[in-house]
């Protein structure tokens, strides 16, 4: 996979914004730099992390409970923190801080509790070709991406694709939903994923000229963003 940006980004979905902007921003300290209407009710706040970006998400409308299971805990690499410091935020959301290289995470580790390790093993492996550093820990960019089994994981029922729109409203409810893969070619790359069997979230789709993504989902349902970006990439194929 040809990457745009060496960083994956982090989705979450809340009813609470205020809350956890003063999480993110004041407690966890990090830099708020834009806010972006991504459309039906919601309304997206985007926070630096280490190159990558924290997309918190706010839903004007009531969001369903989290789900066990999925993207469940998110290490963030801090050079002031002289051991890991376990933290939730208003949400409930499992947030790590750790000092910088522990565990080797010298960005940020995002952690998913998952049905079955080893299809999780031959997803990023051969699917996603990030690095793998260990059973169940691999490297796609400079972010470490590690998962192990959860008995409270649940494997979602496989359905057709559907329409990014669609998409963005099934994956709402409180907590981290979905994280964002910068590529240089979204339709080259969606291709080859569906080529190898992977569930298909969502067709490429045009966002103007920002953007093209399309949604692709991991072996329990997880969705991933695949986007190539203009400001990443250059202006978009037409």
């Amino acid at each position: 996979m040809e990457l745009a940006k060496r960083f994956v980004d982090v989705g979450i979905f809340t009813n609470r914004i205020d809350e956890l902007r003063a999480f993110y921003g004041e407690r966890v300290r990090l830099p708020y730099e834009e806010l972006l209407p991504v459309g039906g009710g919601v309304r997206q706040y985007r926070y630096g992390l280490l190159g990558s970006v924290l997309k918190i998400n706010h839903s004007r409308d009531p969001l369903p409970a989290g789900i066990a299971g999925g993207y469940r805990m998110l290490s963030i690499s801090d050079p002031r923190t002289p051991m890991p410091l376990p933290m939730q935020d208003p949400d409930g959301n499992d947030i790590e801080l750790v000092p910088t290289g522990q565990r080797g995470v010298n960005q940020i580790e995002i952690h998913i509790g998952v049905t079955d390790e080893s299809a999780f093993e031959h997803f990023y492996g051969d699917a996603m070709q990030a690095e793998r550093l260990a059973a169940g820990r691999f490297k796609l960019g400079e972010t470490v991406i590690s998962f192990q089994r959860d008995p409270g994981a649940i494997r979602a029922q496989k359905s057709a694709a559907a329409g990014a729109t669609d998409v963005m409203a099934s994956m709402r409810a409180v907590g981290m939903r979905y994280i964002t893969v910068q590529v240089r070619d979204c339709d080259r790359e969606h291709r080859r994923f569906t080529s190898m069997g992977v569930w298909e979230g969502a067709v490429p789709v045009s966002l103007g000229a920002v953007a093209r993504i399309s949604f692709i989902r991991d072996p329990d349902g997880n969705f991933i963003e695949i986007s190539q970006r203009a400001s990443l990439t250059g202006p978009l194929p037409q």
